[in-house]
């Protein structure tokens, strides 16, 4: 068994931006994958600001997350939607788009989806 272990999203070991400047994922790698942080700016939206990055026609990622700040919906490939916001849990299987509602930056730490999310060739 491993000892204590302790790491920071203020000091990530990898940043990834978004495309536009529209925010960025901010990781620690623990041994049972990566931890991140994703900041989306007003304006992001994942067809938008992802898609070029991940060159899917919609996000392949599954997600489990917890929403800090702000407010985002996504909208499944099959037509289901939901809206999330601060104190929200979030679990998001692959295909779909999501974009922030609203003028404040979202802020979401997901333990599951971003080990290739906007990870560049």
């Amino acid at each position: 068994m491993a000892g204590l272990v302790r790491m920071s999203l203020d000091s990530p070991e990898e940043v990834r931006p978004f495309e536009e400047g529209k925010g960025k994922l901010e990781l620690v790698n623990l041994d049972e994958g990566p931890v991140g942080r994703a900041t989306f700016e007003p304006g992001w939206q994942w067809s938008k600001h992802v898609k070029p990055i991940a060159q899917t026609e919609s996000c392949q990622a599954a997600h489990m997350g917890y929403f800090i700040s702000g407010r985002m919906k996504i909208v499944m490939d099959g037509g289901e939607e939901m809206e999330y916001g601060p104190g929200d849990f979030m679990v998001c299987p692959p295909g779909h788009d999501a974009w922030i509602v609203g003028d404040e930056p979202c802020v979401v730490i997901d333990w599951q989806g971003f080990a290739d999310y906007a990870k560049r060739a």
